[in-house]
């Protein structure tokens, strides 16, 4: 399919983000702590295992990806451990542009999501037009979802304007994919510059923000991704528009998991517990879920061998 041109348009009116909210680094960082020690029993847990299933991203993002790498992670996608009754599917297959049309093909009839990360991924240092003709050709292959990376080096020179308007001019492009704009919170650097980035993507048209490539550590974190919450609430009550969260990168655990699925209840409420909003971008997390499953179940941990290797 031939692409079209892609003429750049910029908003009329910017919002002024040289000025933000101030975070409190030791009042987030406690907050955050609090989480881990909340209590949870035996069948909320199975229940919450599940749904952490269920938001997960499987994602595969190398450069050796082929694609019958592609086709088994999609049928893992649609079948994660066929032993056991009532394991969910995961929400989404993250792959590169030049993977969309394999994985769409492979997971026809599912109601599992494609999404592509685009925009030069994972750098963000290309032309916008660059940027958006990738955006362009994920969605043309089929992408539901596109994960756009921001420009950090446009961002720490201060050119908050240069940010808003590539992630509007990404958006524009998306046609009706929705757009998960990607801060890189280890390359921002403090609270601070992570608020201000999430206010600049949500006022752009982002329909998620999310924390991190995976490609650089630290990538997602607790504190980082409640600063990322209390944004999405603050938008909420300002325009009365929900904003998703995805933190990807370093949530390889269960148990992490689902401490982050009781901050998010907790800063945002029970609207966002769903994969329609809240996601985790993670491969290795599913097999650790699905074996704390199983545990909860029958009592007695399964080899990791009966498990898929991602």
């Amino acid at each position: 399919m031939a692409l079209a041109k892609f003429p750049i348009k910029s908003p009329a009116v910017h919002a002024d983000f040289s000025f933000s909210t101030h975070i409190d680094q030791v009042g987030v960082e406690e907050r955050a702590s609090r989480f881990t020690k909340r209590s949870i029993k035996k069948e909320s847990k199975v229940n919450g295992l599940k749904l952490v299933l269920n938001m997960i991203d499987l994602t595969t993002l190398e450069g050796k990806d082929t694609d019958g790498k592609v086709k088994q992670l999609c049928y893992k996608a649609m079948h994660p451990h066929d032993a056991v009754a009532g394991i969910p599917t995961v929400a989404a297959i993250c792959v590169y542009p030049s993977m969309v049309k394999v994985a769409k093909k492979a997971l026809e009839g599912s109601g599992i999501k494609v999404a592509s990360v685009a925009t030069a991924f994972p750098s963000g240092q290309a032309p916008r037009e660059i940027k958006i003709r990738d955006t362009r050709y994920a969605v043309n292959e089929g992408a539901d979802e596109v994960d756009m990376v921001i420009s950090r080096g446009k961002f720490h020179a201060g050119e908050y304007n240069f940010v808003f308007d590539e992630i509007a001019s990404i958006k524009e492009n998306c046609g009706n994919a929705r757009l998960k704009v990607i801060l890189e919170t280890g390359e921002l650097g403090t609270f601070d510059k992570v608020r201000r980035a999430s206010d600049i993507a949500m006022h752009a048209g982002a329909d998620f923000i999310k924390t991190s490539t995976g490609k650089i550590q630290p990538a997602a974190t607790l504190p980082v991704t409640l600063v990322m919450l209390e944004a999405i609430r603050d938008f909420y009550y300002k325009t009365g528009k929900m904003i998703g969260m995805k933190p990807a990168g370093g949530i390889s655990k269960s148990k992490l998991a689902l401490h982050y699925l009781v901050m998010v209840k907790e800063v945002l409420g029970e609207d966002w517990l769903n994969n329609h909003w809240f996601r985790f971008g993670a491969s290795s997390l599913a097999n650790d879920v699905l074996m704390q499953i199983v545990k909860e179940k029958t009592g007695v941990y399964q080899s990791a061998n009966y498990f898929s290797v991602d």
